[in-house]
C-alpha cells in the first residue's frame, strides 16, 4: 500500500510540473523578461521543466512496474 500512495504522489508531481509546462508558456508571454530571451534560453527553461517532470514520471512507473513487484498489476 505504502508503494501504491508513493507512485500517485509521484504522478500527481509529475503531472503538476507537465501542466506548468504546457500551460506555463501562455503566461510566459506576457512577462517582460520572458519576452526579452532568446531561443536557447527558452530551450533550456522548457528542458529544466522537463527535467523536474522526469525526475518523478520515471521513478513513479518502475515502482509501479508489476515485474518490480510493484502494487498495480494490470490484467493477465
Amino acid at each position: 500500500m505504502k508503494k501504491a500512495i508513493l507512485t500517485i504522489g509521484l504522478l500527481i508531481l509529475s503531472n503538476v510540473f507537465m501542466t506548468f509546462a504546457w500551460y506555463g508558456h501562455l503566461k510566459f508571454k506576457q512577462m517582460s523578461w520572458f519576452s526579452n530571451l532568446g531561443l536557447v534560453s527558452i530551450i533550456l527553461i522548457s528542458w529544466g521543466i522537463a527535467l523536474f517532470e522526469y525526475s518523478a514520471q520515471v521513478p513513479a512507473n518502475k515502482i509501479v512496474f508489476s515485474g518490480n513487484g510493484g502494487p498495480l498489476i494490470y490484467g493477465n
